[in-house]
């Protein structure tokens, strides 16, 4: 059988796959099995940051894979403990713990927050507030967390304890805040899966103010906003927040699985031994890659990224059959006159890899793509809109 029958025989169908199996690529290009070349904009969404077989991660990545490619958590390992410390120093945060991925990540964050308003306030203080429209994870926990319905219909009953409230509405937040049982409130500065919408600015800055003042922890999930997307090495940052807990993920290692919770100062000692764990979570390879990536993330690089954003904008803005576009840095969501999915479908045939956000294309290209390709890709999508 050839891989699509195999696919179908012996995986469970949980993904929509488009009928192209990708052999190859190299930086922002991806070849199929028929010989077909791809500009990649999605980057496995939002993984791949320096595209794939990038030349710099492979070498970090093999370097690893020829001392120890893994070793348990009872033990030290170098390129563990120089992420983490290369994430707080890049941050400001304190401690961090590793898990496989964004979920992961998010789980953890939601054990920090109740573990410390349980010792700080009480047990009753256990809510974890987060925004309608948002997406936080797939397990059991973080669906709970997802502030959209239709996640949650297939899997009731799921883990009790999170409220939702509309994105920017903090009147109604401040309401459920009043009875003492909210431990933190988690966001996303830029709604990837809902749809590429970028928070309000003020909102987020009266929203911190509001949480400070109640001693409610503030935590933003920076899974798919992370490592450099939006032109700053984390979305919030664009926010001028100072969260007590980042989550991040997906571009963090650059296509191995890695996820990473942050911790600032007020919660850095909320865990103590034995009150979590993960089996892969640090491996030393994902962490030797991680190192790779965060290494270039540099101020200088960054605004490299913010120069490519500003490109994409220009081509797409304005367009012929583009009615809209959002969000910040290489993370744009295009509302087009045609359905979203018809538009990816005829980028895919004129050689484009696009991705959907609900009603909207999502683009989300390598960091280091070059000029040229994103040129032409633009240029393609275009011409599919209009």
């Amino acid at each position: 059988m050839n891989t699509f029958e195999l696919d179908q025989s012996y995986i469970a169908p949980t993904y929509k796959r488009f009928p192209v199996e990708i052999v190859s690529g190299k930086g922002s290009l991806v070849k199929d099995s028929n010989g077909k070349i791809y500009i990649d904009m999605g980057s496995g969404i939002a993984v791949t940051s320096f595209g794939v077989a990038d030349d710099e991660w492979t070498a970090a990545v093999e370097e690893q894979l020829h001392t120890v490619q893994h070793m348990s958590n009872l033990y030290y390992t170098s390129p563990c403990a120089r992420l983490a410390e290369a994430l707080c120093q890049r941050t400001g945060m304190s401690k961090v713990f590793f898990g496989n991925s964004g979920a992961e990540a998010n789980e953890c964050a939601i054990k920090v927050a109740r573990k410390y308003a349980a010792e700080k306030k009480s047990a009753a203080c256990s809510t974890i507030v987060t925004l309608e429209n948002s997406f936080h994870g797939r397990t059991l926990t973080t669906l709970a967390a997802t502030g959209q319905d239709h996640y949650h219909q297939l899997y009731q009953p799921l883990t009790p304890g999170f409220a939702h409230v509309p994105a920017g509405d903090l009147d109604t937040l401040k309401e459920l805040c009043s009875d003492g049982t909210v431990a933190a409130v988690l966001i996303e500065c830029i709604q990837g899966e809902g749809g590429v919408i970028p928070l309000d600015p003020t909102f987020a800055t009266e929203l911190e103010s509001f949480l400070k003042e109640q001693d409610i922890l503030l935590m933003v999930d920076e899974v798919q906003t992370g490592n450099g997307r939006t032109g700053k090495l984390y979305a919030y940052m664009n926010y001028g927040l100072h969260p007590d807990v980042v989550t991040t993920a997906k571009g963090l290692a650059g296509g191995l699985p890695l996820g990473a919770c942050l911790m600032g100062e007020k919660v850095k000692d909320v865990f103590s031994y034995g009150d979590h764990g993960s089996t892969f979570g640090g491996n030393p390879v994902a962490c030797a890659g991680a190192l790779s990536i965060l290494n270039r993330l540099t101020d200088s690089f960054m605004d490299s990224v913010s120069e490519k954003a500003d490109i994409l904008r220009s081509m797409l803005e304005g367009a012929p059959g583009i009615q809209s576009v959002s969000g910040m840095g290489l993370m744009l969501g295009l509302k087009t006159v045609k359905p979203a999915a018809d538009v990816v479908q005829a980028c895919m045939e004129n050689g484009v890899l696009c991705l959907t956000a609900k009603d909207k294309v999502r683009l989300l290209p390598a960091l280091n793509i070059p000029d040229n390709l994103l040129r032409k890709a633009a240029g393609i999508i275009r011409g599919v809109c209009g």
